[in-house]
């Protein structure tokens, strides 16, 4: 086999992995949205909030490479979170064209609601498992990183500070 050359099972595996994936993802989002009062955001909006609750005075060029967006769509984006109060923005000192995001203290609270939630719904659903099975999930914890790394750090794009969240294990809430 060639260096370029992939194995059919690790095809096979990636495959079976990422549908996975998008499934868990899908069935704890809709878990989560279950009883909200307040208006539900979409995933994009929630995704730059986090980013910006963990990186106070981002700019949404920064933004817009961190989360792989045309800075247009991160634009449009802070926009319709500011009009919800739940981001404001403040002109760069350093370059009065650039604007550096906030979170509000509404958007810190959802957040942290959401994480608790989260955190209670899918540790639920772990504490379930057998023995064997979370050991065998924590084990795999780093090679889930190595994917988020590599994912990140595609040719043709910049690993920026969520690369190297994930490639080094700290908390990258996404």
């Amino acid at each position: 086999m060639t260096a370029d050359a992939t194995d059919p099972s690790d095809t096979a595996l990636g495959d079976e992995f990422s549908t996975l994936l998008v499934g868990i993802q899908r069935l704890v989002r809709r878990r989560l949205r279950e009883g909200l009062t307040e208006p539900r955001l979409r995933g994009a909006q929630v995704e730059l909030l986090r980013l910006v609750a963990d990186s106070p005075g981002l700019r949404v060029s920064d933004a817009a490479e961190e989360l792989c967006l045309a800075g247009n769509s991160v634009s449009t984006l802070v926009n319709q979170l500011v009009a919800l109060g739940l981001l404001r923005r403040e002109v760069d000192p350093a370059d009065r064209r650039a604007a550096l995001l906030y979170t509000t203290g509404e958007a810190v609270e959802r957040l942290a609601a959401w994480r608790a939630r989260r955190t209670a719904l899918v540790g639920e659903v772990v504490a379930g498992l057998s023995a064997g099975d979370r050991a065998a999930l924590a084990a795999a914890l780093p090679a889930l990183q190595g994917v988020a790394a590599g994912l990140r750090g595609r040719p043709g794009e910049s690993a920026g500070p969520a690369a190297e969240r994930a490639a080094t294990g700290r908390r990258a809430e996404r």
